[in-house]
Formats: structure tokens, sequence, C-alpha cells
């Protein structure tokens, strides 16, 4: 993937000079531990107690996903005890997310919380970061490479399987779409090809039909008013991330005279990905079925403290959490803590710790 030209999720195209670094991008670290802390040498970044300032650096603000995450960063950071200083907007632009944290090592952070927008790219600010001795705690998306000390993230192959299975017990046969995310992000990648692989695998009288969005609410309008035009006989689809997909799904679909309540005639069966409260509502209305709520609040709550534990020099390895989850090792010895994920249907929309009915 080296010097390759992709698009990013406002189309613009990431450098060559991005894509080259990522090929320089060090060896991940190699970490130790089981569910729990274990002292290390401080390699420099913050105190022996995990003090000093964080930096926080944000995707995009223009989904309600990212929206709620942004909100619980503060008061996450202020219930673990981390200093973090406002989070800046990368505002979807890979380039700028590496201007970002460049900036944000200028001005003598001692810890990172990351959003990665391209999975690759991301390597030439993991570098300067570790440089500079560093820590760096990746939130939702992991690197292809790079040294972070934890990857904050949910089971994106899992979100892909559910979507998969929802639908496929729900529709016997026919056409289903799924509308995909960005393939620059491993998430973009884990999802659309768990769900093909599914469908393929369990329930091969579903045709899949794919929309590539690059997370782009005006791309994703378009090209499925100009696929349900040649196909008006879809029955099934899956939206990658309803914080970007669901508004122009929704809006498409009932221009189209296509937007049917659950359990009416000719009712298009919809599985989201997310868990804003926007979904949940959409549920209750009977105008998607399912969602998977991907955990802003943890997101927030465990970036902060994997970062203060990096900064204290400690690190982990592969094994049940105290908190639900599991950390697992990727490619390159990355660790990544899987987060839970819950499937929310109209059975248990309305469950108060679904974190989508705690915000506005």
């Amino acid at each position: 993937m080296a010097g390759r030209t992709v698009r990013n999720r406002n189309g613009r195209t990431t450098t060559r000079a991005i894509r080259t670094a990522v090929a320089a991008a060090c060896a991940a670290l190699a970490l130790t531990a089981c569910g729990s802390t274990k002292d290390t040498v401080d390699s420099g970044g913050g105190g022996g107690d995990g003090s000093g300032k964080v930096g926080v650096i944000l995707p995009l603000l223009t989904s309600p996903f990212w929206q709620s995450y942004n909100d619980y960063v503060p008061k996450m950071a202020k219930s673990e005890g981390v200093d973090a200083l406002k989070t800046v907007n990368s505002n979807s632009d890979p380039s700028q997310q590496i201007t970002d944290i460049n900036n944000q090592l200028n001005q003598g952070v001692k810890g990172l919380v990351v959003a990665p927008l391209d999975s690759a790219a991301i390597s030439a600010g993991l570098d300067q970061a570790e440089r500079k001795g560093v820590p760096v705690v990746a939130v939702d998306v992991a690197p292809e490479k790079g040294k972070v000390a934890m990857v904050v993230r949910a089971d994106n192959v899992a979100y892909g399987k559910k979507a998969c299975a929802y639908l496929g017990d729900g529709i016997t046969s026919g056409k289903v779409v799924q509308i995909m995310g960005d393939l620059a992000s491993v998430n973009g990648r884990d999802r659309s090809e768990a769900f093909r692989d599914c469908v393929k695998e369990k329930y091969p009288k579903l045709k899949v039909l794919e929309i590539p969005a690059k997370w782009e609410s005006d791309t994703a309008a378009s090209k499925l008013d100009t696929l349900l035009n040649a196909h008006p006989d879809i029955k099934g689809i899956y939206l990658q991330a309803g914080g970007v997909y669901l508004a122009p799904t929704l809006q498409t679909l009932k221009s189209k005279g296509l937007l049917k309540k659950a359990g009416e005639k000719g009712h298009i069966t919809i599985v989201s990905n997310d868990g804003i409260p926007q979904e949940y509502d959409a549920i209750r209305k009977g105008q998607i079925d399912a969602t998977v709520s991907q955990p802003a609040d943890l997101y927030a709550k465990y970036g902060m403290y994997y970062i203060k534990a990096a900064m204290a020099g400690k690190t982990f390895e592969p094994g049940p959490t105290d908190h639900g989850s599991e950390i697992v090792e990727l490619p390159g010895g990355i660790l990544e803590d899987q987060l839970p994920a819950p499937l929310v249907t109209k059975e248990n929309v309305d469950d108060p710790e679904l974190w989508g009915n705690t915000v506005g």
C-alpha cells in the first residue's frame, strides 16, 4: 500500500509523502502483563505517576457519534485523573491529522489519544510521537503500522457478522445492500469483509449489492438513489455508520415511497452501526430494525485510562480485562482492547444502560 494514493472521507487524496511515511513507521511495541498493569521503565512520556498534558485528536465532528465521544472526553478525563487539552478536530482529512499530531507534540504534550482517519497514513504521526518519546493510544481505528500503547476499539468484524445474521435470519432470499465505510480504514474493511463473507457462507440465497461511501452522507444518498432505481426490489440494508448514513438513507427511501414501518408490507429491513440516539428513535418508530451500539462512552473512558497507564510506564498483555472486554494481539504485536458492542433491537432499545439513552 505504500506510495498508493487513496481518497479520504472528504474525497481528497492523501499525499504520496504520507503513504511513503507509512513504510518508514516503527515496529509495533512489544507489550507484557495480563488484564492488569505492570510497571516498566518510563519511556519519556509523562511522569512516573502518569501526569502531564494529553492531546486528544478527533477524526471529525459531523457525525453524532463523534459529537457524543467529544462530549464524553472531558468528563472521562476528569474521572480518570487525566489533564486533557481541548480536543482537536482533523475534519476528515488524514493529512491534517498528521499536522494536528505534530502541533500537539510541539505544545509539549506527554501523551496522545488519537482516532485515526486512515489506518496506514496515521503511521507518519505515530512515528513523530515515538521520536519524542510520547505514548499514543488509538481509539476506534487500529493502525496498520506504528507504535501505540493500546488500541481502544470494539470488534468490527463482529459488527459485520451481527448485521449479516440479523438480515439473513429475517430475509429468506433476495437483494441486500451494504453501505460501506472508507476502505482506507481498517473499520471499513473489517465490516465490509465480515458482512460479505458471512452472507456467502450462511445465507447463499441473499445477493449482496455494495455502495462504497467513504463515510460520506452525500455519497451514500446519491449512490443509494441510483441503486434503488436499478434494484427497486431491495429487501435489506446494512449501514456501516448510522451517524453519517442514517439520515440520508431514510430520506432517500422516503423520497421513493419505500420507507415502510416494520411489520408493514414492503418494509426494508435495516441494520445500522453506532448506537446513537437517532438510531434508537428510528427503531422505536419502526423505520429501522437494529443497530450495533459502538461504545462512545467507553472509547473516551478507556482512551484516558490507557494513556495514563502508558505515561506511567505501564503495559498490558492479551487476555480478559476487569471491565468485560478482552485484550487481543493484532498483526505486528499491536494490542487492542475489544470493548463490548451489543446488538440493539426493539426488545432492548429502552435499556437505560445503553450510552445512547443517556445523551440528548
